[in-house]
């Protein structure tokens, strides 16, 4: 497997720390308001990941943090007139509703930063001591220029940084690059107590605490939007490298932007839908589609436009599924178990874990079920060949998330008068065809699938599925 490493810009052999286990850390919300659907791609993404790693056999433990005390979490609480604690709690609870709704598999943990203000203290406290980090006017800085690695993530250098420093620069500062691992608290804003008085954490010292706490002091892949490398996830780095001297993740996964009309979707320009905005309007499917027929590190245009042709695309994978589902005598889970022996279909596996192997190009991985999809629809294969080609699309893709509700492919019990009412209709028809009234057949036929009936015609006679 090759991934992209935003580290050294290039892509590389995956290699875990432990044979066969994946440690997994992707930034969560900060929870001031609902997410939009632009945080959603990173939400999708890294689900991907991690289910693929299980669909290979690794054990995983997937770690995504919610941080709950931030300056925009004090800005909301103002504004709303409401304890920071509860604007915290009603944004939670709308991110964990949405991911839910989204299909996105809760993580192993999920902690929130005022959960662990005992560990943020600590390793802010160890910063101080070793001399990479000082306190000044109640606040406590991380020390740039004291850690000659500083900046090797994102590329920036502390000289660039000091040249474009504004002359308003805080001056309690030694120097521009320098950033907050503890604010020193306002009147009436929340606060713990601390070495350096009364405060909060900075936003990048809650992460690193986070991730060591659940996956240790190096783990495997560290993700989130490329908004993230710089300066979080630099400063995250810098603070592992300053305490234990090891790099804080082997990989560093960054996905791109979606954009609204050239620019970047996000809150502070207003011009963003929140996730359950969209989910009100499409499936989850459908916008995990649209999500993954984009390379992930790709930027991606939000267009309503095309999430409805991903919404008609995902119809027809289940209209595929569901006509063949109506011949075999599988069912969706059998088939999630069944055995691919058919060699066509392997080469087409092959090509999935290729495509997946590939620095998770999940564009070219969905091309492979559009693939399966013709075949499970051509009649002119065996059924058994169909049956293994369906088993191949149920499995490839519950590996990117999608098929998690295999209860709609069962079609319901239809009540027997509604069947021979069907019947009845089809029989008129039949006596129109041998009458070779055309006109009269192919208005039933129409009709029919007005109503969602399709007829099928063949040698054998005519039979019928209601479509998805």
């Amino acid at each position: 497997m090759q991934i992209y490493n935003t580290m050294s810009r290039k892509k590389e052999e995956f290699v875990p720390i432990e044979a066969g286990k994946l440690k997994l850390y992707a930034c969560g919300p900060t929870v001031y308001n609902y997410f939009h659907i632009g945080n959603a791609r990173a939400f999708i993404f890294f689900d991907v990941v991690r289910r693929y790693f299980e669909y290979l056999g690794y054990d995983v433990t997937y770690v995504q943090n919610i941080t709950d005390i931030d300056d925009k979490i004090i800005a909301q609480s103002i504004k709303e007139n409401k304890d920071f604690g509860k604007i915290a709690e009603k944004y939670s609870n709308a991110f964990l509703e949405d991911c839910e709704r989204l299909g996105i598999r809760k993580p192993h943990y999920q902690p929130k930063a005022t959960e662990v203000m005992d560990e943020i203290i600590q390793i802010i406290d160890a910063q101080v001591k070793n001399g990479h980090a000082y306190e000044s006017g109640g606040d406590v800085y991380f020390d740039a220029e004291s850690l000659p690695a500083y900046g090797s993530l994102s590329g920036k250098k502390i000289e660039e940084q000091m040249a474009g420093a504004r002359v308003e620069e805080n001056k309690l500062k030694r120097n521009p690059a320098d950033f907050t691992l503890w604010k020193k608290s306002k009147p009436g804003e929340p606060f713990w107590a601390s070495p350096w008085g009364e405060g909060r954490p900075g936003w990048h010292s809650e992460c690193v605490v986070m991730s060591q706490k659940y996956l240790g002091e190096t783990f495997d892949i560290h993700g989130g939007g490329i908004d993230l490398v710089f300066p979080h996830h630099e400063n995250e780095l810098a603070q592992a490298l300053a305490t234990t001297g090891k790099p804080l993740a082997n990989y560093w996964m960054h996905n791109g932007f979606l954009n609204m009309e050239g620019e970047k979707m996000s809150k502070s320009l207003n011009n963003f839908f929140t996730a359950r905005d969209i989910l009100d309007q499409h499936s989850a499917e459908a916008i995990r589609f649209f999500f993954l027929s984009k390379h992930y590190r790709s930027p991606i245009d939000f267009n309503k436009e095309i999430i409805a042709e991903s919404e008609r695309a995902i119809g027809n994978i289940y209209q595929a599924l569901k006509s063949l589902l109506s011949e075999s005598s599988h069912s969706p889970s059998d088939l999630l178990t069944l055995k691919i022996s058919n060699q066509a279909l392997l080469e087409e596996l092959n090509t999935f874990k290729a495509a997946m192997d590939d620095d998770f190009n999940t564009a070219r991985a969905i091309a492979v079920l559009f693939d399966l999809t013709r075949i499970v629809k051509n009649s002119a294969q065996t059924l058994s060949d169909r049956e293994e080609a369906a088993a191949l699309l149920l499995q490839a893709g519950s590996a990117l998330g999608f098929f998690q509700n295999l209860d709609i492919l069962v079609e319901a019990p239809m009540p027997d008068l509604s069947r021979q009412l069907i019947d009845l209709i089809i029989s008129y028809r039949a006596k129109a065809r041998a009458d070779k009234d055309w006109a009269q057949s192919d208005k039933i036929r129409d009709d029919l699938a007005a109503l969602g009936i399709e007829l099928k015609d063949s040698k054998e006679g005519c039979t019928w599925t209601i479509k998805g």
